[in-house]
């Protein structure tokens, strides 16, 4: 009897052991991601093609359409995801079935059985090619737009182009830190994996419930029909600042109160634009990074932002509280063309004539959080992943550290990707940039030794940044230490302090970018090298296709991006284009040596990288101090330094709503609402999205394009209701519409 209570209890632990073994290290992951795979269901099929192509060329091309407008809406994969489902089931009832190529290693067949999952994962694949900006876009607005310069077709081509690839080589050098450790969970894609299996998952509707579909369609049609509010009927509610209208005539309220030029005390947006964009979804964020972003944005916007202005740092009053503007010294806007000479370098002479560029405190305190969350994501990185990282580095997955169940499955059912595609890629990337550095030199200014060492920050930096993103689903924006760089290094050059950024940073998050869908394959069990091809595809194509449609834009709208000389009404204002443009005349036509070195004004502002390096320790610290206190490790001080990083564009509203939303259901639903939040919460963010966007599209087709509006006070933008939270509070300070202090 006791040899079999042992036998009994051995097996017991036995089966213990086995399910500790398969259940993943993150809660949302074991409550969302299903542990099963069917290997034999079909991929690359004929509708797969169709369909994904068609969603990349459709998001590419209206993503690029409005990202010159004023609200730039972004369509993501989500909408296309959703789309194709009916799609997908009439390709599989009307295409025929029917075999080509027969007996050859060709072979296939049209229609191989019903629409599947996995097909439908590969659409979103090349869905989200389309629905990823190509940033170095920028620099075609940029030159042709702002500076006025003429830039020809080709080299511009191949700067997109290779931007977007570059980042291929460094997913494949960090796939096996990024991807295949289950801690490395990427938050926002368990949204797309709770649609697939709303969408494709036979659920049993429980008495007086419904289905993970049938919620799904009532958000869709609900969100679809509400945003005619705030996109067309009653747009104040996308920044609802009540504080201004206590006081309308009073600065100092309108610069409280106004959410989109002000603090945005008390502003909020009940519009899903406005929470959703800049952050992400709110439903998709862990409760500690909302509790790290919110600490962020509050000690930044309503401490050190009104303490800065009123104690008049930099001469803070004399400009706008909220600004991504360049100004005189008196205030008036700086004329950045007049600054610069036949070779498109700065003219010393007349810039000496002319004064220095000024900036808002707020703008300046911006880019020395910039420099804090740079030092401090090293820090923090090392100190707490720094381990891990070398241990992956060295042996990548040894016999004896636990694999997550997810991965055992990929690698037991599909082959992997060699690393040499990856490098095939890589280094014919490399060549190419450099051939375009030296061959169209006098376009780019670049030199070659520019792209080795932009290539050479990349790969520092794309580890570091992936560990916090694939944990906090946030990523700290460090363009600043490429632009400030190469401002050293290379000054004087705008041109080519605009391709250092984007070949050292944005190539960095290109590669974040394709990492989080080899994630997303690897939850959904998709062949790794299907899903390498549908990248490379479809990034090529959404290259073209957003490459084509800039070019169109920019030859079609009179004025695009100027308001000088664009109606007051006219939505083509090009907000992001705006501020990449002010940071290359600050880091890279002017340099940093005369915007934070010691011929600038700001130079203070250096001592932020001392900041972001100290804070990382005493969180370290603290959790060796106090080991069995687990929330101090979930202080992030590279989340928190870098909250506000968005902004501008981003404004105080977007925050303020994007907070009290992640609150809710990170904190509150999870909490009490366990089982409503495992089955809905994403499904919710999905229907969400989609249906904000379908009427988005709706509405401009059908109205803004034929200039139909409806003019009354609900429709007042932030612009009108606090329209003194832009003006200085200087003495003497003269700007049109402000009084005279």
């Amino acid at each position: 009897m006791a040899e079999i209570v042992e036998n009994s209890t051995g097996a017991m632990e036995i089966a213990e052991a086995v399910d500790e073994l398969d259940r993943c290290v993150v809660e949302e992951v074991e409550l969302t991601v299903p542990k099963t795979d069917d290997p034999t269901l079909p991929v690359l099929t004929f509708r797969m093609w169709v369909l994904g192509l068609a969603a990349c060329i459709i998001l590419s091309f209206v993503n690029q359409f409005f990202w010159y407008r004023q609200m730039p809406l972004t369509i993501t994969g989500i909408s296309a995801q959703i789309a194709v489902v009916p799609l997908g089931h009439l390709m599989a009832r009307v295409v025929p079935n029917k075999k080509y190529l027969e007996g050859s290693r060709w072979e296939f067949n049209m229609n191989p059985g019903p629409f599947n999952v996995k097909e439908h994962v590969m659409i979103t694949i090349f869905a989200n090619s389309g629905a990823g900006t190509v940033y170095a876009t920028h620099i075609l607005s940029a030159i042709k737009l702002y500076y006025k310069r003429s830039l020809p077709f080709l080299p511009a081509f191949l700067i997109m182009i290779t931007t977007q690839f570059l980042g291929f080589g460094w997913a494949g050098l960090f796939r096996k830190h990024l991807v295949e450790p289950g801690e490395m969970w990427w938050p926002s894609n368990l949204v797309q994996v709770s649609l697939f299996s709303a969408l494709h998952e036979k659920e049993k509707k429980k008495k007086g419930g419904m289905t993970r579909i049938q919620f799904f369609i009532i958000v869709l049609i609900t969100s679809f029909a509400y945003y005619i509010l705030p996109g067309y009927l009653f747009t104040m509610v996308t920044s609802i600042s009540w504080v201004c209208w206590l006081s309308p005539k009073s600065v100092l309220a309108n610069q409280l109160g106004s959410g989109e030029q002000g603090l945005g005390i008390g502003a909020i947006g009940i519009d899903w634009a406005t929470i959703g964009s800049y952050l992400g979804s709110p439903l998709a964020s862990p409760i500690f990074a909302t509790v790290n972003v919110t600490i962020g944005f509050v000690i930044i916007m309503y401490v050190a932002t009104p303490i800065c202005y009123w104690l008049n740092l930099y001469h803070a009053k004399t400009y706008p509280i909220f600004s991504s503007g360049l100004f005189m010294g008196n205030g008036s806007s700086y004329d950045v063309l007049s600054i610069i000479d036949d070779k498109f370098h700065l003219d010393r002479d007349i810039y000496a004539k002319t004064g220095p560029i000024h900036m808002s405190t707020f703008f300046a305190v911006t880019y020395g959080l910039g420099f804090a969350t740079l030092s401090a994501t090293i820090v923090h990185v090392s100190l707490f992943n720094g381990r891990d990282l070398w241990k992956q580095t060295r042996g990548a997955f040894n016999r004896n550290k636990k694999i997550d169940i997810h991965t055992r499955i990929m690698k037991k059912n599909y082959r992997e990707v060699p690393m040499w595609w990856f490098l095939v890629i890589l280094v014919l990337n490399i060549a190419l940039i450099v051939f375009i550095s030296v061959y169209y030199n006098a376009t780019v200014q670049l030199p070659w030794w520019g792209v080795l060492l932009a290539c050479a920050i990349a790969v520092f930096f794309t580890p570091l940044i992936g560990v916090i993103m694939a944990t906090t689903n946030q990523a700290p924006g460090l363009n600043v230490i490429t632009e400030y760089v190469i401002g050293y290094m290379y000054p004087e050059r705008p041109v080519a302090n605009m391709c250092f950024k984007v070949y050292g940073y944005i190539s960095m998050t290109q590669a974040l970018t394709f990492i989080q869908d080899f994630k997303l394959g690897l939850y959904m069990k998709i062949p790794p090298r299907s899903m390498y091809m549908a990248q490379v595809v479809g990034t090529l194509v959404a290259v073209l296709v957003y490459t084509g449609t800039a070019w169109w834009l920019m030859v079609d709208i009179p004025h695009l991006c100027d308001k000088s000389l664009l109606p007051d009404d006219s939505q083509w204002t090009c907000p992001m284009d705006r501020v990449f443009f002010d940071a290359s005349v600050i880091w890279g036509l002017v340099g940093p040596r005369r915007m934070f070195g010691d011929l600038g004004e700001y130079s203070a502002i250096n001592w932020f990288f001392l900041v972001g390096a100290i804070t990382p320790f005493f969180v370290w610290l603290a959790t060796k101090a106090f080991p069995a206190q687990k929330w101090i490790s979930n202080i992030h001080f590279p989340v928190i330094l870098g909250a506000t990083s968005m902004m501008p564009p981003a404004m105080a509203v977007n925050f303020t709503s994007w907070c009290i939303v992640a609150f809710i259901f990170g904190h509150f639903v999870f909490k009490y609402k366990r089982e409503w939040w495992t089955k809905y919460n994403y499904v919710l963010s999905g229907g969400l999205d989609a249906g904000t966007a379908f009427m988005t599209i709706l509405i401009f087709l059908a109205l803004g394009r034929n200039g139909i509006g409806v003019a009354w006070w609900g429709n007042a933008d932030d612009s009108t209701n606090c329209g003194l939270a832009s003006c200085p509070t200087a003495k003497g300070v003269i700007t049109q519409g402000c009084p005279v202090f």
